[in-house]
């Protein structure tokens, strides 16, 4: 839920586009979504995607205890295609032991990976890795195009903070099949104050005004899909998991805060979360299918 990665250092550096390395690795056998036999005739047949949405809560679970290979086995569990993330360390600090998260998590679920900071710090020692932490986006589809937005936040990493805007709303573009498809993984403001998540959400929904094909829209929306923040949302995208559960807090959840959402057109078969407490979220999983135009 939080979206502060710890102690304030100091003032984060704001980047325009920030494109992490996307790893190339092999796929595993076929998830569920990718076996399942496409419906319909004469037209051509929708293509199957799972996806998934998790804040894996920089790799410790509800009993605070760092543990990658805990959250990487979560993770396993979604037999998810595309799965987002948030509150994902790079090179942090001790509480991740300085793990780049988002490139072993690639390697553990052997998927292509693609990293979006949100803070992005000079190293904790002289000759170090510089100091992250953001959201990521796990595919097992082939990307073609990967972009860091900025959205308006509040910073943690600054006394008095001003909203501006700042980098952290990632965006992939994979093909499915061969249908080229917008995936989103976004973390908006935990604070009481719902200004900055209505603010967010305005500038996420400018930037998917410019998308084209699909829209997959996931993440920790720290606020339920009723809130009045989130209601523009809703002329654009649809709910795809209303009735998957509760997400948070992992353990007797009492809020449904982490979504995925779905642009017209996108036929959602399935959707539910997933009990683990390898986070203090819990992850949700949704099957969808996806438009194809005839040939």
């Amino acid at each position: 839920m939080p979206q502060g990665p710890g102690r304030p250092t100091r003032t984060a550096r704001v980047a325009a586009v920030l494109l992490a390395a996307l790893l190339s690795l092999t796929a595993p056998p076929a998830t569920a979504a990718e076996d399942a036999t496409p419906s319909g005739s004469g037209a051509a047949p929708a293509v199957p995607l799972r996806v998934a949405t998790y804040n894996i809560h920089a790799g410790a679970g509800e009993d605070q205890v760092f543990d990658l290979d805990r959250t990487a086995a979560a993770l396993r569990d979604l037999r998810a295609d595309v799965i987002g993330l948030q509150e994902v360390d790079v090179h942090w600090g001790e509480r991740s032991d300085f793990t780049d998260e988002a490139r072993a998590l690639a390697e553990k679920l052997r998927m292509r990976v693609f990293f979006a900071p949100i803070y992005d710090l000079d190293p904790a020692a002289e000759g170090g890795e510089r100091r992250q932490y953001g959201v990521a986006v796990l595919s097992r589809h082939p990307v073609l195009h990967a972009e860091n937005h900025e959205i308006t936040r509040l910073s943690t990493q600054t006394p008095d903070p001003v909203p501006a805007p700042a980098p952290g709303f990632a965006e992939i573009v994979i093909s499915v099949k061969g249908v080229r498809t917008h995936v989103y993984s976004t973390h908006l403001d935990y604070r009481a104050d719902p200004s900055i998540r209505a603010a967010q959400v305005d500038d996420m929904l400018g930037i998917l005004a410019d998308g084209r094909g699909p829209d997959v829209l996931v993440g920790d929306f720290n606020a339920e899909p009723s809130a009045p923040e989130l209601a523009p949302l809703w002329h654009t995208l649809r709910d795809a998991a209303p009735d998957a559960g509760l997400t948070y807090p992992a353990i007797a959840p009492q809020k449904r805060i982490d979504l995925i959402t779905v642009s017209d057109g996108i036929t959602v078969t399935g959707a539910r979360t997933h009990a683990t407490d390898a986070s203090d979220h819990r992850p949700v999983v949704a099957d969808l299918r996806l438009p194809r135009e005839d040939r």
